[in-house]
C-alpha cells in the first residue's frame, strides 16, 4: 500500500509547475521523508552488535593445553637406505649385468651385479690358479726327485728355446735389413724427384725475374707477368710437397725400423728369460737339496699370493649385498657408467621400517625417548594410523628435507631429525613405501 502511494505521488509531479506542486504535496513529502529516516535508522540498529555481546574478532578463547607435537616425516627402512656402488677406484667402470630386480629380497654377500671388466678379472684369476697348480707340481717334482728322462727333457727345452732365440735374432736382422733397403731406395727416389723439382723451381724463378724486369720497362703486359708468377708459385709448391713427402717417408720407415727392433728385443728378452728359467729348473731337478725345496715352496707361495690378489681384484668387479635386505631401486642399467653418488642400486632392511620426523628446534626439548607416536599418510599412501615409539633423537640442527604441500609453509625452517621405530605389525604395512611423506604426532 505504501509503495502504491509513493508511485502515485511521483506520477503527479509536474516539472513545469514545480512551485504549485510543492505547496499541494507538502504533507506527503514530510511523511515520506520521516518514513525513509525511520527505515534507515532501523537497519543501522539491527546490524549493530547487542550490548555486552562480543564480536567474532573480540571473542577470546581459553588456552588449550598441548598434548602432542606435530611434524612432517618420511618412511625409511631401519638403518636408512644404502646406495650400493662399486669400489671408487674403478673410475669409468660400466655395469655389465644386474642380477636382481626391485622388490627382490637378498642375503648378505649375495651377488647383485657385475662390471664390464669382470671377464678380464676372471681370466686373470684362472691364469693365477693355473700358475698355482704349476708351482705345486714343481714342488712335488723336487720332493720326488728327478728322473733321467726329465733331465733330458729339460735339456731339450733349453735347446729349443735357444734355437728360437737364434731364429728370432736372424729374422729380426733380415726384417731390419729389408726396411733399411726400402728406406734407401725411397730416399734416393724421392731425393731425385726433389732435385728435379728444385731445378724446375730455380728455372721458373730466373724466368720470372727476367720477365719482371721486362714488365717494369713496359715490354710485356701485367697479365703475362702474372702467368710467370703463377708458374713460379706452382714450382715452389711442388718443391715443398716433394720435401714433405720425403720427410714423411723417411720418418715412417725409420719408425717401422724402431718398432721392429723393439718387438724383436721384447721377444728376445722373453726367450732369454725362459731359457734362464729352464736352466734353473734343470739345475734344480738334477739334485734334491733343501734350498731347492725352499725355493719351490717360495714359488708356490708367491703363486698362491698372486691368486689371492687376482681373487680380490675379481671381487672388485662384483657388486655384492653388504647386508640382508630388499632391493628398492635400480639406479644404473647395463652399459651405463657408475655414478658413485647415486650408486648402482638402493638396498634397505624393510623387515623393520621407521619414520624420520623433522621436529622444529623450538619443540625438540619436549621430545623424549620412548614417547608414543601416531603416524598418518599425507598423500593417502595408506589409510590406517601407524604407531611407534621415539627411538633416537638427532644431535644436529639442519634445514628440513620433507617439503610441506602448503605453499605458504616455511621451507627453510630449522629442524632436528627424530627416528621413530614402528610397531612390527605396522612396519609390515609400509615396507613398500620407502620415502613416503607422513604426518607425525608425538604424544606428550
Amino acid at each position: 500500500m505504501f509503495r502504491s502511494k509513493v508511485e502515485t505521488f511521483w506520477r503527479s509531479y509536474d516539472p513545469q509547475n514545480k512551485p504549485t506542486w510543492l505547496k499541494t504535496r507538502r504533507k506527503e513529502i514530510i511523511i515520506i521523508s520521516v518514513a525513509c529516516g525511520l527505515l534507515g535508522t532501523g537497519l543501522i540498529l539491527f546490524n549493530l552488535p547487542k550490548l555486552g555481546q562480543p564480536t567474532d574478532t573480540q571473542t577470546t578463547t581459553e588456552a588449550t593445553p598441548i598434548t602432542a607435537i606435530t611434524a612432517l616425516g618420511r618412511i625409511e627402512p631401519v638403518g636408512e637406505v644404502a646406495k650400493i656402488a662399486a669400489t671408487p677406484n674403478l673410475g669409468g667402470a660400466k655395469i655389465k649385468e644386474i642380477l636382481v630386480k626391485p622388490g627382490d629380497v637378498v642375503t648378505e654377500g649375495q651377488l647383485l651385479g657385475i662390471l664390464d671388466n669382470y671377464d678380464l678379472q676372471k681370466a686373470t684369476l684362472d691364469v693365477a690358479n693355473k700358475e698355482v697348480e704349476l708351482q705345486r707340481s714343481n714342488l712335488e717334482i723336487v720332493l720326488a726327485g728327478a728322473r733321467e728322462g726329465e733331465i733330458d727333457s729339460q735339456r731339450a727345452t733349453i735347446e729349443r728355446l735357444q734355437a728360437e732365440l737364434e731364429s728370432e735374432i736372424t729374422r729380426n736382422q733380415a726384417e731390419i735389413a729389408r726396411w733399411e733397403a726400402e728406406l734407401t731406395g725411397q730416399t734416393e727416389a724421392l731425393t731425385a724427384t726433389l732435385q728435379r723439382l728444385q731445378a724446375e723451381y730455380d728455372n721458373a724463378n730466373i724466368e720470372f725475374n727476367r720477365y719482371e724486369g721486362l714488365a717494369g720497362d713496359g715490354a710485356i703486359s701485367t697479365s703475362e707477368l702474372d702467368q710467370y708468377r703463377l708458374t713460379l708459385d706452382t714450382a715452389r709448391e711442388r718443391v715443398q710437397e716433394a720435401q714433405a713427402n720425403l720427410n714423411k717417408t723417411v720418418s715412417s720407415i725409420s719408425q717401422s725400423i724402431k718398432e721392429a727392433q723393439a718387438n724383436s728385443q721384447r721377444e728376445r728378452d722373453s726367450l732369454t728369460m725362459q731359457i734362464k728359467e729352464a736352466e734353473a729348473t734343470l739345475a734344480k731337478i738334477s739334485e734334491i737339496r733343501d734350498v731347492d725345496v725352499r725355493e719351490a715352496q717360495a714359488r708356490l707361495d708367491k703363486a698362491i699370493a698372486e691368486s689371492q690378489r687376482a681373487q680380490q681384484e675379481l671381487a672388485l668387479s662384483e657388486i655384492r649385498a653388504p647386508f640382508a635386505g630388499r632391493v628398492l631401486k635400480i639406479n644404473t642399467r647395463p652399459g651405463e657408467n657408475i655414478n658413485q653418488e647415486d650408486g648402482v642400486l638402493e638396498l634397505g632392511r624393510t623387515e623393520q621400517m621407521m619414520v624420520i620426523a623433522e621436529v622444529h628446534e623450538s619443540d625438540i626439548s619436549q621430545v623424549q625417548l620412548g614417547q608414543e607416536v601416531i603416524i598418518t599418510s599425507e598423500g593417502g599412501a595408506f589409510s590406517d594410523e601407524l604407531r611407534g615409539k621415539v627411538d633416537q633423537i638427532g644431535w644436529q640442527i639442519g634445514k628440513n628435507d620433507v617439503i610441506n604441500s602448503d605453499p605458504a609453509a616455511n621451507v627453510d625452517k630449522r629442524v632436528i631429525e627424530v627416528k621413530i621405530l614402528l610397531n612390527p605389525e605396522d612396519s609390515q604395512l609400509v615396507e613398500n613405501l620407502t620415502y613416503s611423506q607422513v604426518f607425525v604426532q608425538i604424544k606428550l
